[in-house]
C-alpha cells in the first residue's frame, strides 16, 4: 500500500537568531508525541541542538532533520521538519535546507520584528520560491506587537502579509487569539500544555478591530480568487470556511499571500494552530509538477514527477558525521523509490554508490527504514564519496538536479597542530569538517607550508576550531585572521607567446596569440571565473591542443600577479597561433598559456579587490554619534538610518579588513548596549594605500619564508 503523498509536508523553520526557532521545534516534537518532556533551550537541554556547542551557546549550528506525525481533521500527516540556524555565518545551512523544502514557517519575534537575518533568509526563500507562513512568536514578552510585525513584513520584506488571527491581550496578559477565518475567540488550555483550546466569545473591546481585520483578510482572499469576489461583494459573511481556506491555500502556493499567525512557543500557545495551518495551507510534494534536471549525456532538460513510478532521483543536501553510524548523507527523494542495500549513480563523480542502510532521522537518533520514496527526506549511509549538492539517481536513467551555489569564504586563519601527535588527526578532522560544510575551505599555502582554513566569518571559524578540539581531539595554534582578497583586471592587452625548448631528442613548441580582458558583464563568474573564447580558424592550432591553452590560463588564475591572491575573473580570446608537427604537444600549449598569463597580466591594469561587508548596528540613540564616527574611521559608507523599538539602526558597507575585533570595540563604545550583525556583500577595488600595504606584506611573506 503506497503512502498518499498528499499527507506529507517537508517544512523548515527559519528566522533571525533568537526568535525562538529551536523552542518552537521542541514544541512540535512534544505535541506530536515524539518527546514526552519538553527540552528547553535556555536550560541547555533541547533535543534538536544536540551538538555541545549548540547547547552552550544557545544557537543552532547544523540544521537537523526530524520526522513527526500530526493528526489534522481525521488524517495523519507525516511532517519532515528541518530546523535551520539563524546566525549569519551559517547562511549555507539555510540555503541548502531551502533547496529541498516544500514550505517554510518563518518565525519573527513579536518584540524585535523583522531583523537583518530575517531579510537575508527571506530573500533566499524568495529565490527558491518557497511558500511560507509567518509565525510571530514571543507574544508574552513586554513590547510584543503583532500588527506592527505584520506591517514590517509588508513594508520591509515587500510581501502581502495577511493576519489570520488577532491576539487577545499582549505581554503578560496574552491568553489566546481571535481566529479571523471562523470569527471566534480561542484560548489554549493550560492542563494539557495547550494541546487543546476552548472557544470563547470575542472580547467586547475588540469587536471593531476584529471586523476591520476580518474584512482585510476576506478582501485579500477574494482579490486572489475571482469566483469569491462576487460573493464577497454581495455578502462578505456568505464565504464559508472551506472556501476561504481553499483560496488561501492557492494564494500561498503561488507566493501571493503570506498568512500571519501569532503565539508564544515558550508558553505553549499557538504552535498547535500553526501546525494545523501547515497541513491546511503549505504544499505537499504533489503540489509541484516535479523537479527539473538535465541529462548528463545529452544536456536535454528532464522532468521527474513526484511519484514512485518514475526513475529514482534525489539530492544530497547535507553530510553529517554521526558517532554511531558514521557518515550520513541527508537526501531529499524527488521521484522513484530506493531500497536499502541497492546501488545509485552519483552523477558528479560518475560512480556507483551502494547505499547499505536508510534512516528516518529524529534529531540525532535514527530509525532504520527499508526504503525511501518520492517526496521524502531521510539519511543514507554506506557510501564512499558523496558531497553536498550531489544528485543520486537510477543508473539506467541518469539526471543532474540543479545543485546549490555556495558563497566563497571571505576570511582565513593559519593553523598548525600543537604537537606531533596532532598532525594526522588534524588532517582527518579538517577533511571531515570540510566535507560537511561547503563554505569551509582548507588549503596549504605553498610558499609557507602553512595550513590555512577559510570561512564566512570569525564566529564560523571559531566554532570549527572548537569542533576540532572536541570531536577530533586536536589542539591547534592559530594565527591572526586574514582577509581573503582577490585580484582583478581593468584593462585589455594583446599578447603573443612562443614557447620553445630544445633538449636532446624531441623539443617542445607552442605559439599562441591571445587578447586578455575583463570578463563580459553577462558571464557568470560563479560557474567559471575564466571566460575562454576560441577564435582559431583553419586549423592553425589543432583542436586537441585548445583545451590545454584554456587549462594553462585556468590553473594560473589561482595566483594573481600582484600579491598571489586568486583572480576573480577574466576573458581570454585565442585569436591566432601555430604549431610544429613533431614538437608540439598538449603540455607545450598548457605551458604557453601559463607563460602568457604571467606576461600579459601586468599590462592589464591589475587591481586588488577586497571583500565589503554589510553591517547593521542596533544602538541606543545617545551612542549613535560615536558608533557612526567609529564606522567612518573604518572606511564605512553609510547606507541608511532607521529606528526600531526605540533604538537606532545604522546600516553601512565596511571593508572586512577594518572589522576585526569590532564586536569588542562596539561593546566598549556603547557600554555593551549595542548589537551588530555583519554579512558578506560584494568585492570591490581596494584603495591604493590599502592595496600597496597588502602587496608589500605578501612580498615580505614570500621573501621571509624563502630566507
Amino acid at each position: 500500500m503506497a503512502r498518499d503523498l498528499k499527507f506529507t509536508r517537508n517544512i523548515g523553520i527559519a528566522a533571525h537568531i533568537d526568535a525562538g526557532k529551536t523552542t518552537t521545534t521542541e514544541r512540535i516534537l512534544y505535541y506530536s508525541g515524539v518527546n514526552h518532556k519538553i527540552g528547553e533551550v535556555h536550560e541547555g537541554a533541547s533535543t534538536m541542538d544536540w551538538m555541545e556547542q549548540e547547547a552552550e551557546r544557545g544557537i543552532t549550528i547544523t540544521s537537523a532533520a526530524t520526522t513527526v506525525f500530526w493528526q489534522y481533521r481525521g488524517n495523519k500527516y507525516q511532517v519532515n521538519v528541518i530546523d535551520t540556524p539563524g546566525h549569519v555565518d551559517f547562511t549555507v545551512e539555510v540555503n541548502r535546507s531551502l533547496r529541498v523544502l516544500d514550505g517554510l514557517v518563518f518565525l519573527f519575534s513579536a518584540v524585535d520584528g523583522v531583523e537583518p537575518q530575517s531579510e537575508t533568509n527571506w530573500r533566499l526563500a524568495d529565490n527558491y520560491k518557497v511558500p511560507r507562513i509567518g509565525f510571530v512568536n514571543k507574544m508574552d514578552r513586554s513590547g510584543a506587537d503583532f500588527l506592527k510585525v505584520v506591517g514590517q513584513v509588508k513594508s520591509m520584506l515587500g510581501s502581502d502579509a495577511v493576519a489570520l488571527q488577532l491576539p487577545i491581550g499582549a505581554e503578560d496578559s496574552f491568553t489566546g487569539v481571535v481566529d479571523l477565518i471562523n470569527n471566534r475567540g480561542i484560548v489554549w488550555n493550560e492542563h494539557d500544555k495547550g494541546m487543546t483550546f476552548t472557544e470563547v466569545p470575542i472580547p467586547e473591546d475588540m469587536l471593531d478591530e476584529v471586523a476591520e481585520y476580518r474584512e482585510k483578510l476576506l478582501e485579500a482572499v477574494a482579490g486572489y480568487d475571482e469566483t469569491l469576489m462576487e460573493k464577497f461583494f454581495e455578502d462578505p459573511n456568505s464565504l464559508t470556511e472551506r472556501e476561504i481556506l481553499n483560496a488561501l491555500r492557492a494564494a500561498v502556493l503561488d507566493n501571493s499571500i503570506v498568512p500571519m499567525v501569532c503565539g508564544s512557543s515558550f508558553k505553549n500557545k499557538g504552535v498547535q494552530t500553526m501546525l494545523d495551518l501547515v497541513m491546511e495551507l503549505l504544499p505537499s510534494p504533489l503540489d509541484s509538477e516535479g523537479v527539473k534536471g538535465t541529462n548528463p549525456e545529452t544536456g536535454e532538460e528532464l522532468l521527474r514527477k513526484p511519484t514512485v513510478n518514475e526513475p529514482f532521483a534525489a539530492l544530497g543536501f547535507k553530510i553529517a558525521t554521526d558517532p554511531f553510524v558514521g557518515r550520513l548523507c541527508f537526501i531529499r527523494a524527488y521521484s522513484g523509490k530506493l531500497d536499502a542495500g541497492s546501488y545509485v549513480l552519483n552523477t558528479r563523480s560518475g560512480n556507483k554508490e551502494r547505499i547499505s542502510r536508510i534512516f528516518q532521522m529524529h534529531a540525532n537518533k535514527q530509525n532504520p527504514i527499508p526504503f525511501i520514496e518520492a517526496g521524502d527526506i531521510g539519511a543514507v549511509v554506506g557510501f564512499k564519496d558523496i558531497k553536498t549538492g550531489d544528485t543520486l539517481c537510477d543508473e539506467k536513467h541518469p539526471i543532474v538536479l540543479e545543485s546549490m551555489n555556495f558563497p566563497e569564504p571571505v576570511i582565513g586563519l593559519a593553523i598548525e597542530p600543537k604537537t606531533q601527535a596532532d598532525i594526522d588527526r588534524l588532517g582527518i578532522g579538517l577533511g571531515k569538517l570540510a566535507e560537511e560544510d561547503p563554505t569551509f575551505v582548507v588549503k596549504t599555502d605553498e610558499e609557507t607550508g602553512q595550513t590555512v582554513i577559510s570561512g564566512m566569518g570569525e564566529l564560523h571559524l571559531e566554532i570549527l576550531i572548537d569542533r576540532l578540539k572536541r570531536e577530533f581531539k586536536v589542539e591547534v595554534n592559530q594565527g591572526a585572521p586574514q582577509v581573503s582578497y582577490k585580484e582583478s583586471i581593468n584593462g585589455t592587452t594583446e599578447h603573443r607567446e612562443v614557447f620553445k625548448k630544445q633538449s636532446g631528442g624531441r623539443g617542445k613548441f607552442a605559439d599562441i596569440k591571445v587578447v586578455v580582458s575583463p570578463a563580459d558583464e553577462d558571464h557568470d563568474l560563479s560557474k567559471s571565473p575564466l571566460q575562454f573564447v576560441n577564435e582559431i580558424v583553419g586549423g592553425k592550432i589543432p583542436k586537441e591542443f585548445i583545451p590545454s591553452v584554456q587549462k594553462g590560463f585556468e590553473t594560473s588564475m589561482k595566483n594573481g600577479i600582484l600579491a598571489g591572491y586568486p583572480l576573480s575573473g577574466m576573458k581570454v580570446r585565442l585569436i591566432d597561433g601555430s604549431f610544429h608537427a613533431v614538437d608540439s604537444d598538449s603540455l607545450s600549449f598548457e605551458l604557453a598559456g601559463r607563460q602568457a598569463y604571467r606576461e600579459a597580466l601586468p599590462k592589464c591594469s591589475p587591481v586588488l579587490m577586497e571583500p565589503i561587508m554589510k553591517i547593521e548596528v542596533l544602538t541606543p540613540e545617545e551612542n549613535m554619534g560615536d558608533v557612526m564616527g567609529d564606522l567612518n574611521r573604518r572606511r564605512g559608507q553609510m547606507q541608511g538610518l532607521d529606528s526600531r523599538n526605540g533604538a537606532q539602526v545604522i546600516k553601512a558597507l565596511v571593508p572586512l579588513s577594518e572589522m576585526f575585533g569590532y564586536v569588542t570595540q562596539l561593546r566598549t563604545i556603547t557600554s555593551g548596549r549595542a548589537t551588530s550583525t555583519m554579512e558578506f556583500d560584494h568585492y570591490e577595488e581596494a584603495p591604493r594605500n590599502v592595496a600597496d600595504d597588502v602587496i608589500a606584506k605578501s612580498k615580505g611573506r614570500i621573501k621571509g619564508s624563502v630566507e
